[in-house]
């Protein structure tokens, strides 16, 4: 046991009147493994409860993270105080460190205080549905550095969180999931437009999707090339672009059954070619002129 203390108390690392020795060394590591491991229990702990109680995602999200900073500073400061470690010894290297970090990791200190701010004030929430560009997906998760968003094919995007700060972003959902879409369809000259008028409200009306209020429209928007072009405005709640194209897609079997229980064709492109003049015919060889 004399020569385990002995061991216990060969000093590692001395500073001033300050020694770290081999047994504080491991009641160190001990004490920081052990507080580390009861602050991400307890957090998640904190997580369960508050979802349990009904809170919203990003609150919780928040609250966590928060608690998870906090927590650590604690343990670390307390580590310090334990070691006997003055803080001002860090004055100077820390000032020096941080104005290095400072240039080296503008853009990693933009994106974590970018991340705050959103969960903060909340005009990016988990649920949303985004719209970057041509990248259109849901809000998974809004971390301190980046967010996690689920495309529509499935395929999860990493996005910087002061690119969602510092560019346009369309979120679909930032108030309400009411959204406005169309279906467009073509019928073919000479068809009754009061009856295919009739039929498009049908669709929109047998619809559960469809909302009532605001109320869908049809609209006559045009003389095509090759049919009289029609327009079916709608209202309906989701929160994804996968609903929206479910919900146009059964709008559409819908009107194509209408229109063929009603005799109302879907026009397609059509070509008349008039021939004016004289052919030529090659005939075994033969060219010979056939009056028209």
């Amino acid at each position: 046991m004399d020569q385990i203390n002995e061991i216990l108390a060969i000093p590692l690392l001395v500073y001033g009147e300050t020694s770290l020795t081999v047994q504080q060394l491991l009641l160190v590591i001990t004490v920081v493994a052990s507080g580390a491991m009861f602050i991400i229990w307890s957090s998640r702990r904190l997580r369960v409860r508050m979802q349990k109680s009904g809170v919203n995602a990003d609150v919780v999200h928040l609250v966590s993270r928060a608690y998870l900073i906090i927590a650590f500073v604690i343990l670390a400061f307390m580590t310090l105080e334990y070691l006997n470690v003055p803080l001002a010894a860090f004055a100077f290297v820390s000032g020096a460190v941080a104005i290095g970090f400072g240039f080296g990791a503008q853009n990693i200190i933009n994106n974590f205080i970018s991340g705050w701010i959103l969960m903060w004030e909340r005009p990016i929430k988990i649920g949303d549905f985004l719209e970057l560009g041509e990248v259109r997906g849901t809000v998974e998760s809004i971390d301190t550095r980046s967010t996690r968003v689920r495309r529509t094919d499935g395929v999860h995007l990493l996005v910087p969180n002061s690119f969602l700060l510092e560019n346009t972003v369309t979120n679909w959902t930032l108030i309400d999931r009411l959204v406005r879409t169309s279906v467009v369809v073509g019928v073919a000259y000479g068809s009754d437009v009061n009856l295919v008028r009739n039929l498009l409200d049908q669709a929109a009306r047998e619809m559960p999707d469809v909302l009532s209020e605001p109320p869908h429209s049809v609209l006559f928007e045009d003389f095509g090339d090759s049919a009289l072009i029609f327009a079916l405005d709608i209202w309906v709640v989701t929160g994804a672009e996968r609903g929206l194209r479910v919900i146009r897609s059964d709008l559409r079997f819908s009107i194509d059954a209408l229109f063929a229980q009603h005799n109302v064709v879907i026009a397609f492109p059509q070509r008349d070619v008039h021939v004016d003049g004289s052919i030529t015919v090659h005939q075994h060889g033969a060219v010979r002129p056939v009056e028209q």
